[in-house]
């Protein structure tokens, strides 16, 4: 039996006024995730200053078998960092580990502790004349350990990739405490696996990320935000092509999203302006990138993006941010769809992937599909269709009760959607994570021999299941 008195003793010993906390009103913000849909329990918050700190700590849990759940700064959209109702587990906050501990303007690279967050780490990068080439509507919040333990993507994986492809060296403490310290970047390493690699997008279910060694790229010198109207998403699908082909590595972002997305925007903020005229069924908001080695031709590039497309009969109308204020306004409009939708009602979103080949031909199936069986509803896809990966969220009937209709009708339509993604050949998680939101799922519908890799490293990692339980992998005898 657990001694939870000896442990409590110790942890405070161990992290100080400041680094261990049972007062329920300063562990209430972070006992519930960003969505609102899971509320858990602590026995406490703990929030070490060093490496050497977690390691001590997570040392001291396993020797009173105290489960522990790591926090970031609480942003993900899976419950993946939400403690569940026992009351057993610590919080583990990552948040007080914010500092930037080099910063290497001529190699490009810069190691940064757990809980840097994202837009600190882009007003330093800026500052240099670099850039971090990964950015979300979270970036206030999202912390660089949470972003690599959920391999995050956004609005740049274009070009860019997703957050495990800008990690040059890893920083992780294991469940025994032990530290695994990879934060030297190597241009070529062959000593066998890439341990990296396994524990980017683990979910802190086999370490605890404590600081990670990232690479920049050259600042922008300048940016083209271009915006057009189209019939269909497989005619947005033409143009992204078409884009591609002549834009090249310019190319940095094609987001699409339907006519509902837009007007939904336009009523939920009435300072939102459409950047056309007419009326058309889909939208497209193209960015296209230079850092100063090309930004002398990037502004010719984008006019001469648009009139080839307009040339091809690609799209029905389109325009060109005048400046930098218009270029923000157009992407507020893909930034405030979601809030946009919450203010119409219930619910249930999906962030999936396809092959990128498929996805418009995906979605011109599926939501049809989704709204004849479920009668009422309406399909709304928008998001990255230039990687694969929308954001496909099902809207509940007029008068549907929300929380209510979520929990009933709600999930018999993911299951409905997370089956069509798998019989398309797609993932049911492109950049969310599995957290607790979709680990049913996961069980049912993923690869069994993936799964029984993922059980076989989390069972030689983590035998006893401390880390993060309930969340993402689970060992084969607990199922």
């Amino acid at each position: 039996m657990n001694d939870n008195h000896e442990f409590l003793s110790a942890a405070d010993a161990l992290l100080g006024s400041r680094g261990f906390t049972q007062d329920a009103d300063l562990m209430e913000p972070w006992l519930t995730d960003w969505r609102g849909r899971f509320t858990g329990k602590a026995l406490g918050l703990a929030s070490p200053a060093s490496t050497q700190e977690v390691s001590e700590l997570v040392k001291l849990c396993a020797q009173h078998d105290i489960p522990i759940v790591p926090q970031g700064g609480n942003s993900g959209m899976s419950g993946g960092a939400t403690p569940d109702t026992s009351g057993t587990a610590i919080i583990l906050s990552l948040r007080r580990m914010n500092a930037i501990t080099r910063f290497d303007e001529d190699a490009k690279e810069v190691t940064c502790e757990a809980g840097v967050i994202l837009q600190t780490l882009h007003e330093m990068a800026e500052s240099k004349n670099l850039r971090f080439p990964l950015s979300l509507g979270g970036k206030g919040s999202a912390t660089i350990g949470g972003l690599v333990s959920t391999n995050a993507g956004g609005t740049q994986v274009l070009r860019h990739g997703s957050m495990g492809a800008q990690v040059l060296g890893l920083q992780a403490v294991l469940a025994d405490g032990s530290i695994f310290d990879s934060l030297t970047p190597l241009k070529k390493d062959n000593r066998g696996f890439d341990l990296k690699q396994v524990l980017i997008g683990s979910e802190g279910t086999l370490g605890i990320v404590t600081a990670a060694t990232l690479k920049l790229i050259p600042a922008l010198a300048d940016r083209a935000v271009l915006w057009a109207g189209v019939a269909s998403i497989l005619d947005a699908r033409k143009l992204l092509l078409h884009a591609d082909n002549l834009a090249g590595d310019a190319l940095e972002g094609f987001e699409v999203l339907p006519k509902h997305s837009l007007d939904a925007v336009l009523d939920y903020a009435p300072q939102s302006r459409s950047p056309l005229q007419g009326e058309h069924e889909w939208h497209c908001l193209i960015e296209l990138t230079a850092d100063a080695s090309t930004a002398d031709r990037l502004q010719d590039l984008a006019t001469k993006l648009l009139e080839s497309a307009f040339e091809e009969g690609l799209v029905e109308d389109a325009t060109i941010a005048a400046n930098e204020t218009q270029a923000a306004d157009f992407w507020a409009i893909r930034e405030d769809i979601s809030p946009a939708e919450r203010a119409i009602g219930p619910a249930v979103q999906h962030d999936i992937s396809v092959p990128v080949s498929k996805m418009a031909q995906f979605v011109s199936e599926a939501v049809p599909q989704v709204e004849a069986q479920f009668p009422g509803t309406v399909g709304v896809a928008f998001g990255h269709l230039g990687d694969g990966n929308v954001h496909y969220h099902v809207l509940a009937p007029k008068g549907a009760e929300r929380g209510v209709w979520e929990r009933k009708e709600g999930k018999k339509i993911s299951s409905f959607v997370y089956n069509l993604v798998t019989e398309w050949g797609g993932s049911i998680s492109a950049e969310h994570g599995i957290g607790q939101l979709k680990i049913d799922e996961l069980a049912q519908l993923a690869d069994p021999v993936a799964l029984k890799m993922m059980r076989s490293i989390k069972r030689a990692l983590d035998p006893q299941e401390r880390l993060n339980p309930g969340k993402l992998v689970w060992l084969a005898d607990k199922v």
